[in-house]
Order: structure tokens, then sequence, then C-alpha cells
């Protein structure tokens, strides 16, 4: 049963006031869904990928030259589309700091979750906050 007018309008203003409290989990519920369609999107390409390669091998038995060069395009599009899916979703950065951020950190056993900032910068200004990190810690805490 689709919503009335009202209810959608209500449910926008719902989604906007939690945007606004709560960014964080906001961006969480975002990401759920947009990850679930890149897995579907990746699960597509790989069975693209395998019907590639059935296509190029029937192809190439049969002598049917033109069926075994669609079979490779097919494979290169698939290739490519499960590169996309996997870097704007499945496996991405985002994904994993998200669950280190989760993490409670090693601090005295205390259980206290410690977030971390996601790490976007080249790999010198990584290894600098990691000498950073090092350097505040000392060895006598």
């Amino acid at each position: 049963m689709p919503l009335s007018e009202e209810e959608q309008r209500l449910l926008e203003q719902l989604e906007v006031a939690l945007a606004a409290d709560d960014p964080n989990l906001a961006s969480a519920l975002r990401g759920s869904k947009l990850r679930a369609r890149n897995r579907r999107r990746a699960m597509v390409s790989v069975v693209g990928f395998v019907a590639g390669i059935a296509a190029l091998m029937v192809g190439v038995i049969v002598a049917i030259t033109p069926l075994g060069v669609v079979g490779f395009v097919i494979m290169l599009g698939s290739a490519y589309a499960f590169l996309i899916a996997w870097r704007s979703g499945v496996g991405s950065r985002a994904e994993a700091a998200a669950s280190r951020e989760r993490e409670p950190s090693s601090s005295g056993g205390r259980g206290v979750s410690r977030i971390q900032p996601a790490t976007s910068g080249s790999f010198m200004d990584r290894m600098e906050e990691r000498w950073r990190r090092r350097r505040d810690s000392g060895p006598g805490n």
C-alpha cells in the first residue's frame, strides 16, 4: 500500500531530522542500501563474466569467430562492472574504516570506544599520523 502525500511528507521530515540529529547513523543507514546494491551488481557481473567465458569457449570450439569476440567483450564489460561495484561499496575502504571505528580501544581494557578519523590522505600523511600517535603514546604510557 503506497503512502499518502502527508505520510510521504512526514517521512521526509523525519529523515531530515535524523540526518541533522545523528549524521553518522543516517549515513550508515544510507550506506547499507548502497552496499547491498553494489553487492548485487557485483554478483550479476560475476555471472556475466562466467557467461562471457562460456560464449568465448563455444565460439572457439565451434569456430564461430563473432561469438568468441562477443564472449570476450562480455567478459571485459563484466569485469569492468565488477571493479566499479567493488570500488564503490562492496570492498570499499569506507566500510573497513567504519568497522574499525566501532571496535573498542585496547587502552586499559575498559571497553571504551575510540573513534578514529578515516584516513583519506596520501601515504606520507598516513605515515606521519602513525608517527605522531607512537610519539604521543610514548614508551612510558
